[in-house]
């Protein structure tokens, strides 16, 4: 079976037939505020959990989605949890064309974002040390293989998945399984999306087409990866073939998100309007004129 072939047959399937054939690892959530929820509470209980056995903490974590952050801040500050024993490793930042990370005073800065969202918010006696906050950048992005390995690899890897499958920024090409971090020249589909909700007025001619990422082998390499796939840009329904493929589409370098499922441990969370069937079937309408 092709993907085309294989893409039509996936957007056939109900959401209760795609909770079904994923044998639990596809989790259905009723909204959008329900799964900002759950990616908060299982950021945080990870952290307790450890904290009790007085163990590091160590995650990749997404900018995107962001709506769990004010919820993770609300949990961290009420039940007192400490990030004394994290080490966070953010999945990737925006770059200039010379291939330089953008500074985190940048409106469009992750790093700058994740501040504002979270760390910002956390009392001095529950913060995580600066040190153990770990954005890519054009200075570190050779070492940050071996920063991984020297705390002991990645507990989980939470994150979102992009229009044709990327998970941090490792969009489409042959071998991305196996890539490492780099600097990489994002295509025109992820330049699209980010724009579009960047309140750049839609402007893609100046959007940043160069990010620092983490590589696919670092994702692949924690012991759990848990990916967040939702349509959070109202009416448009981008997500929903993704969020199938990810769950139950065949390992292929075309969609990367596609090899975790040759991991031993991985979820997909979703949303009931992004496990929804599109109103139109394009495989099985054809691709041949009938008129």
């Amino acid at each position: 079976m092709d993907r085309r072939e294989e893409i039509g047959k996936l957007l056939e399937y109900s959401p209760e037939q795609l909770v079904k054939e994923s044998q639990g690892r596809l989790i259905i959530l009723e909204n959008l505020d329900e799964l900002h929820k759950h990616l908060a509470r299982a950021i945080a209980d990870e952290i307790k959990g450890n904290n009790k056995l007085d163990q590091e903490t160590k995650l990749i974590l997404p900018v995107g989605p962001t709506g769990q952050y004010p919820i993770l801040v609300k949990i961290i500050n009420e039940e007192r949890i400490s990030l004394k024993k994290c080490r966070f490793f953010f999945m990737d930042e925006n770059c200039f064309d010379d291939g330089t990370a953008i500074p985190a005073g940048h409106p469009l800065s992750f790093k700058g974002e994740m501040q504002e969202f979270l760390f910002e918010h956390i009392p001095p006696e529950l913060a995580i040390p600066e040190e153990q906050i770990i954005f890519p950048n054009h200075l570190n992005v050779e070492n940050l293989s071996d920063m991984i390995a020297d705390a002991g690899g990645i507990d989980t890897c939470y994150g979102g998945i992009g229009i044709h499958g990327h998970v941090a920024f490792n969009e489409p090409e042959k071998g991305v399984k196996n890539t490492g971090p780099r600097i990489v020249q994002l295509n025109a589909y992820t330049v699209t999306i980010n724009a579009i909700r960047a309140e750049v007025g839609g402007d893609v001619v100046n959007f940043f087409t160069r990010a620092v990422t983490l590589g696919m082998k670092e994702i692949l390499g924690a012991k759990r990866i848990r990916l967040y796939c939702r349509n959070d840009i109202p009416d448009i329904d981008w997500a929903n073939t993704v969020c199938r493929l990810a769950a139950l589409g065949t390992p292929g370098d075309d969609y990367p998100v596609t090899h975790i499922r040759e991991h031993p441990d991985y979820r997909i969370i979703t949303d009931k309007n992004t496990a929804s069937k599109p109103k139109y079937n394009l495989y099985r309408l054809g691709h041949s004129p009938k008129i």
